[in-house]
């Protein structure tokens, strides 16, 4: 079953990784910041040798984001960002697991300081791939 783990992120000036650009991450001991680099790059690991691991993408500032909207008659472009929170999309990890519970416990462990994480699953979690045709 694929699911999307989604790091959203306020970091100010925008960087990765966020943690960096946090008042969150910034506030935390380098000793302590070892140790977290450390367990991420052993979860990573741990995620590449079980095959759970997709692919992940690191994701531009929001403000060069280009918003498309319908307004009922045409097209309508803007400026991005399309959330007015603070917290942005600040990138994602497409993961494969047996079960929900294995993609919760992935997930809890790319929560970070500063960082929001959601965990979704694929639309089509057990139907396999969409043909275009299928989706409109």
């Amino acid at each position: 079953m694929k699911y999307v783990v989604l790091i959203h992120s306020n970091p100010d000036p925008w960087g990765h990784p966020t943690i960096d650009f946090t008042p969150e991450g910034q506030a935390i001991p380098a000793e302590r910041r070892a140790v977290m680099d450390r367990d991420f790059d052993a979860l990573l690991a741990e995620l590449n040798e079980s095959g759970e691991f997709v692919v992940a993408e690191a994701l531009a500032a929001p403000s060069s984001s280009t918003v498309y909207r319908w307004d009922g008659e045409k097209h309508v472009t803007t400026d991005g960002p399309f959330a007015e929170t603070k917290e942005q999309l600040a990138g994602f990890f497409l993961i494969d697991c047996e079960t929900r519970e294995r993609a919760e416990a992935v997930a809890a462990r790319f929560a970070g300081p500063g960082d929001v994480v959601e965990l979704r699953p694929s639309m089509y979690v057990n139907e396999g791939p969409r043909a275009a045709d299928d989706l409109v």
